[in-house]
């Protein structure tokens, strides 16, 4: 029986800060429809300390932002950006349009196609998550998104200058200096300055995934999000750094972020956990890392790697690092996870922010019922049907003419009996069933 060494904070408390986050978003969202720029510029102000007339940025501002930057810094970041691109057209080659003929006379299929427009946000308040850009922008392109907006909020008083660059290389076509919920609030609903979107996507701190929440249906979005989490799966094939190391590295994203060691390993567990007291002692980021792991990190030791894999899909993390001595044991049998790294040479980190699949994934244990952003994401599954023979088109409505009086619809039976009637000759009376 799994057995906990460690627990994170109670979730009522959690509930209580979520009920918060909803009442204040909620709140501005209005004001966002009703105000429209006005609104988004007092909200840019009064967060973010930024305030200018309009906050789409210009070639010459793009072009200091490039300026800014390395060639090595450059080189970097399209390096990233085509591990992205490279994995992204192999999801998309593998999504195929259908057409079959199912009945002699009958011609099902469907298409794929890209939405018309999407608003990335790219987060970059705190560190400049220039990584957001490949995965969102990048994606949406390799899919067929004709217009791309993309949003992030000024780093240290103006334009991250490696975001914007991303942006630009990635290939967006509007790239606004914009954070928070005016933001995404902007892009979804529209203002005189940004003509709204078809869907959101890209990660974003706790109000920026509740304003992605309410704005659902409005928009589509790529799924819910919550605060970054991480699971380690480890045994005794590993050590306390590698695993203190691999958990330390994504609790700094953020004071609320999950950080969670399941092994079979009383001692790698007590082990990592000294280790993590001396790392957060020297860590630079220790003070957003260490009050994560405190309130959210958890340590578990479970009896065989049969309960780990249980105790893995109840937690249906969104980061799964596997640390065993079959690795290929938890790719074969888990089922919920966002993304899985595999062996002691991978990492999360990796798949943050180089190695070409999505960052984006399900957090809040929505890895239940969907994977992560891919290129499928930014599609529409279409279908279509043709009935190309008089007979065809008869014999089917005579089943639909009988199964629609079945439910009582009349009118439905009567868009079959006219064919009936029509194409197969037959004298089926208004409002009855074809016999």
């Amino acid at each position: 029986m799994a057995e906990y060494l460690k627990r994170g904070r109670d979730a009522a408390l959690r509930a209580e800060d979520a009920a918060k986050v909803r009442a204040l978003v909620e709140e501005i969202l209005t004001e966002i429809e009703k105000r429209g720029d006005a609104a988004v510029r007092e909200l840019s102000t009064k967060f973010d300390g930024w305030d200018r007339g309009y906050y789409r940025l210009t070639e010459a501002e793009i072009k200091w932002c490039l300026g800014q930057l390395s060639k090595r810094d450059i080189d970097d970041i399209k390096f990233a950006q085509e591990q992205v691109r490279n994995f992204a057209r192999h999801q998309r080659e593998s999504m195929r349009d259908v057409e079959v003929e199912t009945l002699p006379g009958v011609v099902l299929g469907h298409k794929n196609l890209p939405v018309n427009s999407v608003g990335c946000y790219v987060p970059g308040g705190k560190y400049p998550l220039l990584a957001s850009a490949h995965m969102s922008v990048i994606t949406a392109k390799v899919a067929g998104v004709s217009r791309i907006v993309t949003c992030a909020p000024p780093y240290k008083g103006r334009p991250a200058p490696a975001i914007v660059a991303a942006q630009h290389l990635a290939g967006a076509d509007e790239i606004y200096c914009l954070g928070g919920i005016q933001a995404v609030g902007a892009m979804a609903i529209g203002t005189a300055s940004i003509a709204p979107v078809d869907m959101l996507v890209g990660p974003g701190n706790a109000f920026v995934a509740e304003a992605k929440r309410q704005l659902f249906g409005r928009v589509g979005i790529d799924l819910f999000a919550g605060p970054t989490e991480t699971l380690v799966i480890a045994d005794d094939t590993v050590d306390g750094e590698l695993c203190a190391t691999d958990l330390l590295g994504q609790a700094e994203h953020g004071p609320n972020s999950p950080a969670i060691l399941l092994t079979t390993s009383r001692k790698l567990a007590q082990d990592t956990m000294n280790e993590i007291g001396r790392l957060l002692r020297i860590l630079p980021t220790a003070d957003v890392a260490s009050k994560a792991w405190e309130e959210y990190g958890e340590v578990i030791v479970c009896e065989s790697d049969e309960e780990m894999v249980a105790e893995a899909d109840r937690i249906a993390s969104e980061h799964v690092q596997v640390m065993t001595r079959d690795p290929d044991y938890f790719l074969n049998r888990m089922t919920n996870y966002g993304a899985l790294f595999l062996g002691p040479r991978t990492n999360v980190a990796y798949g943050d922010k180089v190695i070409g699949t999505n960052h984006t994934l399900p957090t809040l244990k929505a890895a239940r019922y969907t994977g992560g952003l891919w290129v499928g994401k930014f599609m529409k599954t279409l279908t279509y049907q043709r009935v190309t023979t008089d007979a065809a088109s008869a014999m089917i409505g005579e089943y639909c003419s009988r199964l629609c009086m079945l439910e009582g619809f009349v009118g439905h039976a009567e868009q079959a009996n006219v064919r009936v009637r029509r194409y197969g000759g037959r004298n089926v009376p208004y409002g009855r069933a074809a016999e």
